[in-house]
């Protein structure tokens, strides 16, 4: 076994799981504080407690351990109260993109077999497309007022979120036993959701803080998602190390130092389009007016990690980590070379092999293959999909669909995705749900959706069609079409149309050629075209 960081070398093996951290964190930091968001302000304690009480509420509401439950919320503290509050009875959460629409949204519903929804009001009307009939959904809180009609109309039993209730017994739980279940996007077919082990987020606490040399009362502050892996990882990585995390609304690039500041912020997290955003905004002192050391800050293009660190003072660590791994390799303070994501932290091994699975020489790019030494470091697979599961972790491995390389002093360097994949503002985008949705347009034959490059260093999403026979379509109307039932960031901004697209033998779209060709003088830009999207 590896060697675990001290903060957290008291914890025993079997005490991997929710309920077994919350209480043996809250005898050790009391009322230290440990979670601050929307105005609440947790301690370790009355966090403990707060899980206990919503783990009630959720018994009183028929749930059980392993029945699934969907949370539809942004950044607001009831989004992990009942993210806890499930982990405490053995139930499984189901976080959802609150971006989420349409056929992707009842994909995700329906695989996760979800029977209770806890949704805030002011995202009801998206259920409104949702076909409750094909789903074992059978009732809704709701969080937030002035909703009482719309909840109405809503096929199953509705009610506010309870208030919390008298504290339930934590349930017998092992470290192997699912916690979440996250969607992640397909790439080859629907969204898949990724089952996530309470012994997973243990790790991922504890690898991810060894990289960030996390301390106790260090401030984790985060912008991100609570939805996504990154911001419930950064609980755990608090929750672990004695330290603090604060919780933002989302991400604004005129607030961040001051959020920062506000907050007492030792370390926080971006993405990699954020870094150009907040460079793209005129040096100013505020930009130092904070106690950050270091960020975790994947996929942030080389010259841009420079420029950030000389005008804020703050160190970009880069790092790889899928939602079906962990915090596998790492960039630390100690060890960081520019240009790449870092090295395999101990405790996991990693190879860059061939179509074929056998490795390659260091220097030659490869996809990258995953596996962890730890006991349920990992994901368990995909819910529901057991032939995906087989094909992602075929010969014991992890094939992450990425491509890398790998130095002769063992430092990895992020080339590409394997995958039909297109990463967008930190969003992973199935180009296969977008052909959907186009292709669900009586006037569209054939769709093409690829990544094109972006000046925020990652992708924008275009789209080639093909008409039928006949038909006129304006670009302006393809986004019209896609909205409400794609998420936004997932509506093309590029759209294009043509006589013919070149194809296999067998009538397969060869769209590595169209990511070759990329845009053209035909090619219509509709932030260009002033044409914005509905959230």
């Amino acid at each position: 076994m590896t060697e675990m960081v001290s903060s957290a070398a008291y914890i025993l093996a079997n005490e991997r799981t929710v309920p077994a951290l919350l209480a043996k964190q809250a005898a050790r930091y009391e009322d230290q504080k440990l979670f601050v968001c929307g105005g609440a302000s947790w301690t370790y304690r009355s966090c403990r407690d707060t899980a206990a009480s919503y783990a009630g509420c959720l018994l009183q509401a028929g749930i059980t351990a392993g029945d699934r439950v969907a949370i539809f919320c942004g950044n607001k503290p009831e989004l992990l109260a009942v993210f806890l509050g499930c982990g405490w009875i053995g139930a499984v959460s189901v976080p959802i993109n609150t971006a989420a629409r349409g056929h992707q949204l009842q994909h995700m519903l329906s695989t996760s077999g979800a029977k209770l929804i806890m949704i805030e009001a002011e995202h009801l009307h998206v259920l409104e497309a949702i076909d409750f009939a094909r789903l074992p959904l059978a009732s809704a809180w709701i969080l937030g007022e002035g909703a009482s009609e719309a909840a109405k109309s809503l096929p199953v039993k509705t009610s506010r979120l309870p208030d919390p209730g008298p504290a339930a017994t934590p349930a017998a739980i092992k470290p192997s036993d699912p916690l979440t279940i996250l969607f992640t996007s397909g790439t080859t077919g629907p969204s898949k959701g990724v089952v996530c082990p309470h012994g997973q987020f243990f790790w991922w606490g504890i690898y991810t803080g060894k990289a960030l040399g996390l301390v106790e009362r260090d401030v984790l502050h985060t912008t991100l998602p609570l939805f996504h892996t990154n911001a419930l990882n950064c609980f755990f990585q608090a929750l672990l190390h004695g330290a603090t995390q604060v919780v933002d609304a989302r991400f604004s690039v005129s607030n961040f130092y001051e959020a920062l500041r506000q907050s007492g912020a030792t370390v926080t997290y971006v993405l990699g389009a954020m870094v150009p955003m907040l460079l793209s905004r005129p040096e100013e002192p505020s930009e130092r007016q904070h106690t950050v050391r270091c960020a975790l800050a994947p996929g942030v293009p080389e010259q841009a990690n420079r420029d950030f660190e000389r005008r804020t003072g703050i160190a970009l660590l880069d790092g790889f980590g899928s939602t079906e791994s962990n915090a596998v390799i790492c960039s630390t303070m100690q060890h960081r070379k520019p240009g790449y994501v870092g090295q395999v932290m101990d405790g996991f091994e990693a190879l860059i092999v061939d179509e074929d699975d056998n490795p390659v020489q260091d220097g030659q790019p490869g996809e990258l293959l995953l596996r962890a030494r730890e006991p349920f470091a990992m994901a368990l697979g995909y819910f529901g999909m057991p032939d995906k599961t087989v094909e992602a972790w075929r010969n014991l491995w992890l094939h992450t669909g990425d491509r890398l390389v790998r130095t002769p002093d063992g430092y990895f360097r992020f080339i590409d995705r394997l995958k039909d994949t297109i990463r967008r503002r930190g969003e992973n985008i199935s180009s296969f749900e977008v052909e959907q949705v186009l292709l669900s347009h009586p006037d569209v034959a054939l769709a093409a959706v690829f990544p094109v490059s972006s000046d925020l260093a990652e992708d924008e999403v275009m789209t080639v069609l093909l008409l039928k026979d006949g038909a006129t379509l304006r670009q302006e109307d393809v986004v019209r079409f896609c909205e409400g039932k794609l998420s936004y960031f997932a509506i093309p901004r590029f759209v294009e149309f043509v006589t013919d697209m070149p194809r296999t033998e067998s009538g397969k779209v060869q769209k590595f050629k169209l990511r070759a060709r990329g845009k053209t003088d035909a090619t219509w830009d509709r932030e260009a075209a002033g044409v914005t999207v509905k959230r």
